[in-house]
């Protein structure tokens, strides 16, 4: 049986479906996979994300780590590798995609079915 080739850190450029191959034992894998939970409760439960809410939660995670990457390069004094013209179009570009998805938290549908299977869990 073929192994599901993972990878032990995010990618440099976004590649779609580098969340489900980040390899699980890592702690940025851990961190992105609390992110992308966070964010999709706040939208109501991935279950009731279309295609493009699911596909535009990958690429604001991605481009959030990005910019924590290029902060922290510039807090540590490493200016070299700190591009404030690319920094801030990644801003804008957040901002854009987090605006498109919604600011707001939106409440789930919970039947009793699914609270007392999430209890049981």
């Amino acid at each position: 049986m073929a192994r599901k080739k993972t990878i032990a850190d995010m990618p440099d450029k976004f590649e779609a479906g580098y969340l489900n191959r980040l390899d699980g034992r890592t702690a940025i894998a851990n961190d992105m996979r609390g992110r992308w939970q966070e964010i999709t409760e706040d939208l109501g439960g991935a279950a009731s994300l279309s295609y493009a809410q699911r596909s535009l939660v990958e690429r604001a995670l991605w481009l959030e780590h990005w910019l924590q990457v290029q902060e922290r390069a510039l807090a540590e004094g490493r200016v070299e590798d700190f591009d404030s013209g690319r920094w801030t179009q990644g801003c804008n570009s957040l901002v854009g995609i987090l605006s498109r998805l919604g600011l707001e938290r939106s409440p789930r549908d919970v039947s009793l079915a699914n609270y007392l299977e999430g209890k049981s869990q």
